[in-house]
Parts: structure tokens; sequence; C-alpha cells
């Protein structure tokens, strides 16, 4: 009797022991059911009231999940507590050929206790389609920097239990190329390029942030490197978001 006291104040549900049957049970569960759902549900509450779409996590067809983006690990990580260090545990750096690649693993530390919650791995070369059209050399930095962000989304998703929620990082998907071989012939304009920056200038839109949602949406880097007709929808996918985000800002207000 003390003994099954002693197992619910430390919140652990015991499975049936029938050891002299000669039945291996299952491990304890540590977390009841209920304190399970209710750190789930605390969760989607984070992800719905403080993750902003389209900066955070980005939506793809074909998807059932949203995908989670760096600006939106880096809140997690804030929000439960993780520092965070990044070791770069493989390289290869061929300048005479031109091929460069890198796998970094994420460690991601509880600040409260010092001990480690979650590791990710990511890794990124520059031989992806996404760097085809670059010069080897000047993306150096850039693919490291990939590398990084993949084993951050990946250290995140394992450490906050939030793989139900969001996929991993979605230039992993086929979906950017298909749409990159859509976007017409004729190259961006100089005015398509002003009014991009323009609007994300009004939006306070990171940089980085920006890139993102082009590369996940037409496969490239810059936007210089759009198509017009590219150009033209992400223009209008971005006034679509402005008019989200103040509609979001008013009802605050009101």
């Amino acid at each position: 009797m003390n003994s099954d006291k002693h197992s619910q104040r430390n919140n652990i549900v015991p499975f049936s022991n029938n050891i002299e049957s000669g039945v291996v049970s299952l491990p304890n569960i540590v977390v009841s059911t209920i304190e399970s759902k209710r750190r789930v549900e605390e969760l989607q509450t984070f992800v719905e009231e403080v993750l902003v779409k389209g900066v955070d996590y980005g939506l793809v067809d074909g998807f059932s999940k949203p995908t989670l983006l760096k600006p939106g690990a880096e809140k997690l990580c804030d929000v439960f507590g993780f520092s965070k260090t990044a070791d770069v545990v493989n390289r290869i750096e061929q300048w005479e050929s031109g091929i460069f690649a890198y796998e970094v693993k994420m460690t991601l530390i509880r600040k409260d206790n010092g001990l480690v919650e979650a590791e990710g791995l990511g890794s990124c070369n520059s031989r992806e389609s996404s760097f085809q059209q670059q010069d080897p050399y000047t993306i150096v930095n850039t693919v490291l920097k990939m590398a990084k962000k993949r084993a951050l989304i990946d250290a995140v998703l394992s450490a906050t239990r939030s793989s139900g929620i969001f996929t991993q990082d979605i230039e992993d998907f086929p979906q950017a190329k298909t749409k990159a071989s859509k976007g017409g012939g004729e190259q961006v304009t100089r005015a398509q390029l002003q009014k991009i920056f323009r609007i994300v200038n009004e939006m306070d839109m990171p940089t980085d942030v920006a890139k993102e949602l082009m590369k996940m949406t037409f496969g490239v880097e810059r936007s210089t490197q759009l198509t017009k007709k590219q150009a033209s929808d992400f223009i209008q996918d971005l006034l679509v978001l402005k008019e989200v985000r103040t509609m979001d800002e008013q009802n605050h207000t009101d």
C-alpha cells in the first residue's frame, strides 16, 4: 500500500509486472497521462498565441503540419530555458574542386540544472540544388550556417517534443524545386526588387526570415535569382502576410 502511494507521489504509473509467470513487463511511465496531455496543451497554446505564421513557422501545400523555422526554434529554446552549443563534427573543405560540406551537432542544455536535454544533427553541402547556380567559394559560410540551423531545429523538435506539431525543416522537401521550375523565364525587375525590400522593411521582417520564406516557396537564396513571375507571387504573399499581421495587431489593441 505504501509502495503504491509512493509511486503516485512521484508521478510514476506502473504497468502490471508478472515476473512469476515469466512475462516481461513494459517500463513504467514516468509522466502520467494527465500530465502528458497538460504539457502538450501548453505547447500548443504557446504555438498558437506566441509564434507568428510566416516568421516562426511556415505552411506548405501537401503537408498537414507546418514547418518550424529558425526564429520559432529560437523562441522555443527561450521559453523552455535551453542554452545551446554547436559543434562541427564533420567537415569537407575541398578548395581545389569547390566542394564544401558540414555536419553540425547542436546540444541543448537546461539552464536550471545544467543537464543536457537533447542533441540534434544537421548537415549541408555546396552541391545541394539551391546552391547550384552560385559560386561555391562565396557560400562557404552560408553552407555552415544552414547546417547549424538544421541541427538546431532537429534538437528543438526533440527537446520540446513538438514533432507532433511541426515537421522537420522545409528544405528537406522537394516542394521548393517543383515550384521554382514554374516561375517563367524573365528575370525579376528592379521595380519588383524595390517593392519586395519596401514591404519587408515596413513589416520589420528580419532579412534571414525573408530569405527563408523565399527559399521555402521558390527554392532560391537571393531575391535577384527570382524570375518576374516568382517575384510577383512573392510580393502578393508578402502583402497578404502584412495584412494578416496588421489585423492581428488591431485585434490585440481592441
